[in-house]
């Protein structure tokens, strides 16, 4: 029997968030789902987790990951000709999610549907206003411009059997199969109804090292564009003071200000260091964007227990 539609989740040492999406996928009005997990080498209890539900795991080396391969692993056991692309990190609002992000394939021209996506109580403020930005209230039956995002999102499978997804780039694989679909005639459609929330828990050096990645994809998807030192000052300005004076409207520029700084001043810093990078995506740097070192912690402890030494007193013989 083929499914109402297939679910592809990549996940890599996603414990704290991957119960909470299967379980909002478990709600949803839509029962008859495939579930396939693509992992990439979680050393957590993401698979343990995921063991608790119907779900398919397809394991990809961490050596071979890209967010391009780990979808087209995913997406080639896939049954439906509707395939939905999920984040491990994001969870549906609404039990009618499902219901929202598929219903615009029954226009044959409809390539891809995307959803809505807001932060979390960790969100950092001028993320919260990114999402506002790109992820807007009201739907998009025919988008004029090819802007995706594949944390919440869906494609017809049979154009991907055609173009599957770059594997080389760092990042951005969503924006370039969207815009080769798009120059082709197909629509991109947005639904503010199939709405997620989308939970980052990402440090500074996260942040810059995201940005970095989008920058270099965005250069070899756009290869006209460019983003020089001068395009860093000027955006870092001119985002800062905007975040600035929303939080000011909002009453909480105080908490909020040093926090605005470092978000924009890596954003932008990551999307400049993008684009004066090249090459192939290395080794080297999928530890870097994809597998970071966790913080490692001193103890000053070893399980060896230390010499025990006695106190020596005042009249002790001092050595000749």
């Amino acid at each position: 029997m083929i499914p109402s539609c297939s679910i592809v989740i990549r996940a890599y040492n996603e414990e704290r968030h991957i119960g909470r999406l299967l379980e909002g996928v478990a709600g949803q009005t839509i029962k008859d789902v495939q579930i396939i997990l693509v992992d990439s080498g979680s050393t957590d209890r993401t698979l343990e987790i995921a063991s608790r539900y119907p779900v398919q795991v397809i394991g990809i080396r961490p050596q071979e990951f890209s967010f391009g391969r780990s979808l087209n692993l995913g997406i080639a056991e896939t049954r439906s000709e509707v395939v939905v692309l999920a984040s491990a990190h994001v969870y549906p609002v609404y039990p009618d999610w499902l219901e929202h992000l598929i219903s615009g394939f029954s226009d044959v021209k409809t390539a891809l549907v995307y959803g809505r996506q807001s932060g979390a109580p960790t969100t950092h403020f001028s993320e919260h206003r990114i999402f506002h930005h790109w992820f807007p209230d009201q739907s998009i039956l025919h988008q004029t411009h090819p802007f995706c995002n594949n944390a919440n999102a869906a494609i017809r499978r049979s154009l991907w059997e055609h173009q599957p997804y770059n594997e080389l780039l760092p990042g951005l694989e969503d924006l370039a199969w969207a815009r080769r679909m798009f120059e082709q005639g197909f629509h991109i459609m947005y639904s503010a109804e199939a709405e997620v929330v989308h939970v980052h828990h990402e440090t500074w050096r996260g942040v810059y090292n995201r940005y970095r990645r989008e920058g270099m994809a965005f250069k070899t998807i756009y290869p006209q564009e460019h983003f020089g030192f001068g395009d860093f000052l000027r955006l870092l300005t001119v985002n800062v003071l905007d975040d600035w004076k929303a939080a000011a409207r909002e009453k909480s520029l105080g908490k909020v200000w040093w926090n605005v700084v470092n978000f924009r001043y890596n954003q932008f810093l990551g999307t400049w260091h993008g684009y004066q990078q090249s090459g192939p995506l290395t080794w080297q740097l999928k530890q870097t964007f994809y597998y970071p070192r966790p913080p490692q912690t001193q103890t000053g402890k070893r399980p060896v227990q230390p010499i025990v030494y006695q106190e020596t007193s005042s009249e002790a013989k001092q050595p000749k």
